[in-house]
């Protein structure tokens, strides 16, 4: 059981992830053999540097804790947790800052995903803040322009940005600050301005061409003609100007005020099908988060239309296997971790849709019972090559954070416009792009997924959270598209089956399959020759491809806060 810290010691020293603390023993099961073999190497616990899967240590933290893709943004969720703010609080306000300096991964133009654990009622709450196609957009749209797939950019992608509603629903069932208050930070920087980081800038750059193609695009995130270099300080007016309308205004500010009325005249005059109608009725949907157990830890994911389920379908899998046996990115772990993906991904396209559009399998698809005749599928020595969904009633670009408080309230948050800047389209001068999340709609008829008006589309996004007994004990994710399940899954592996801690689990080289299996340096010579062996494809990859990871774990016997970060991003984890 947690015994909180005295309120009244101060902790004045911010914990960053630069090897500045010991990473000590790990929760996620590692052990004497593991801390012995460290000692072995000369230096008591070794130092990160020395570990084959770790770059740094763990942050480790009593009172709070924020991780999150950017320095800027993790600092601002701990001002607001040092100010009085609980961790519901806090994660808006990072989400707010992350739109503003990630603009090509998040922003109020898109959607998002919670999971809260409220400290109080000792309950998970899931909430789904996405957006529902125009009321005017159908198929025959799409057929009239011969057109057999939804576009990846432009007018036809959008569908209604749903993050300021999430937030909205967020702060008014769990907040206890206004929304003047939360974005008073990411205001203050938009207008200053803010250095742009390495990682984010050539993301950025990768998108000049596109975003040129749009004069209002081009005004906002190409000043001076071209994108910002690093280091160069950046700011974006129209940004505030909608920030202040939410601050002062809330959530009506946004869907029924200036701001949406501003969206729908440029939809009008750029080939775009939103009306007034199609924000007046957006809303959120509190859901029952999903769950499977894997090795006596539960595991918890937001339902359809996230893609949540698909992490829980691999885990079941895989459960079914002595995975800790086979050694870390060994060929044979790595070739169940791909099967078991294709297995899952073939359900993916054919069972995630909008829940409230379609009656789905859900609960068929994470039993145990449907796991066991989809491993039997499974050939432990030759890869597939054609997998088909099976039948369960028969007997991008994306940010993610996580915030644990003095409380141990947790938020486990994923913000996404999907593509990198969405549909590349900043509607006027409000400062932000709208997603390109319609493009995730099949236009086949009678598929579960298929666009109709006013529908949600399938989701990549995805944030997760682990529970031990009952307990809080992990909240994660990985952004990344089609990688978050594969990333979900490495991740808990990382921790539960070989004994990571969270630094490590984040660091480890990490496998992608995408028609081949991309493969991260990490990954040996002699493994990829086996792999090829069984019949894979297997290229060399990495950086972005592989997702960006941010965790918070509370230790179950210390109470202690224990956070990694991904270094494939600009990100931090920060405690205090």
């Amino acid at each position: 059981m947690f015994v909180k810290p005295d309120r009244r010691v101060v902790f004045g020293t911010v914990l960053l992830v630069v090897g500045v603390v010991c990473a000590g023993t790990v929760a996620g099961g590692q052990g004497p053999a593991q801390n012995q073999e460290r000692a072995a190497l000369g230096h008591g616990y070794a130092r990160p540097a020395r570990s084959p899967h770790s770059s740094r240590s763990e942050v480790i933290a009593p009172h709070g804790m924020v991780a999150a893709s950017h320095p800027l943004a993790a600092q601002v969720g701990i001002d607001i947790l040092k100010a009085g703010g609980n961790a519901i609080d806090a994660a808006v306000a990072v989400n707010a800052v992350l739109g503003l300096v990630e603009p090509h991964m998040n922003g109020v133009g898109g959607d998002l995903f919670a999971i809260v654990w409220d400290a109080e009622t000792e309950q998970l709450y899931g909430l789904n803040a996405t957006g529902r196609a125009p009321y005017e957009l159908n198929r025959q749209v799409f057929a009239r322009q011969n057109l057999d797939r939804v576009p990846g950019t432009g007018p036809l992608t959008w569908t209604v940005p749903g993050a300021v509603d999430g937030w909205d629903q967020l702060l008014t069932r769990f907040g206890t600050m206004s929304f003047a208050e939360v974005l008073a930070p990411a205001i203050a920087y938009g207008r200053d301005g803010f250095p742009v980081s390495e990682i984010i800038q050539g993301q950025w750059a990768a998108s000049a061409r596109s975003l040129a193609e749009w004069p209002t695009s081009a005004a906002t995130y190409l000043p001076n003609g071209r994108p910002p270099a690093v280091g160069e300080v950046f700011t974006n007016p129209g940004l505030v100007r909608t920030y202040e309308a939410i601050a002062q205004g809330g959530r009506d500010a946004f869907y029924r005020g200036e701001i949406a009325r501003t969206i729908v005249a440029f939809s009008e005059s750029n080939g775009g099908y939103f009306t007034m109608r199609d924000f007046e009725d957006h809303s959120s949907v509190w859901v029952e988060p999903v769950t499977t157990s894997y090795r006596g830890y539960d595991v918890w994911e937001i339902p359809p239309n996230s893609s949540g389920i698909v992490a829980l379908m691999m885990l079941n899998i895989l459960e079914g296997y002595d995975i800790a046996s086979l050694g870390h990115n060994s060929a044979e772990t790595i070739h169940l971790i791909t099967e078991a993906k294709k297995l899952a991904f073939a359900d993916r396209d054919r069972y995630v849709a909008d829940a409230d559009a379609n009656t789905l399998p859900t609960a068929e698809l994470i039993s145990k019972a449907y796991a066991e005749r989809r491993r039997a599928l499974i050939d432990r020595a030759r890869a597939s090559e054609t997998v088909r969904a099976g039948d369960p009633t028969d007997s991008a670009d994306t940010v993610y954070l996580t915030v644990v408080d003095k409380d141990r309230n947790a938020v486990s948050l994923i913000e996404s416009i999907f593509g990198g800047f969405g549909s590349k389209v900043v509607p006027a001068d409000l400062g932000f792009a709208l997603q390109n999340r319609g493009s995730g709609f099949s236009l086949e008829p009678g598929h579960l997924n298929s666009l109709e008006p006013h529908k949600r589309s399938l989701h990549t996004n995805m944030p997760a959270f682990v529970t031990k007994d009952g307990k809080p004990w992990l909240s994660f994710g990985v952004m990344g598209g089609a990688m978050q399940p594969q990333g979900h899954t490495q991740v808990l592996l990382n921790i539960i089956d070989f004994g990571m801690n969270l630094q490590e689990a984040g660091d480890a080289a990490r496998v992608r399959h995408s028609g081949s299996v991309l493969v991260e340096p990490g990954i040996s010579d002699e493994v990829i020759a086996a792999l090829e062996r069984m019949g894979h494809r297997v290229r060399r990859s990495g950086g972005g491809a592989m997702g960006g990871y941010q965790a918070i774990m509370i230790h179950p016997e210390t109470g202690m806060l224990h956070a990694g970060t991904d270094p494939r991003k600009d990100g931090v984890a920060i405690g205090y």
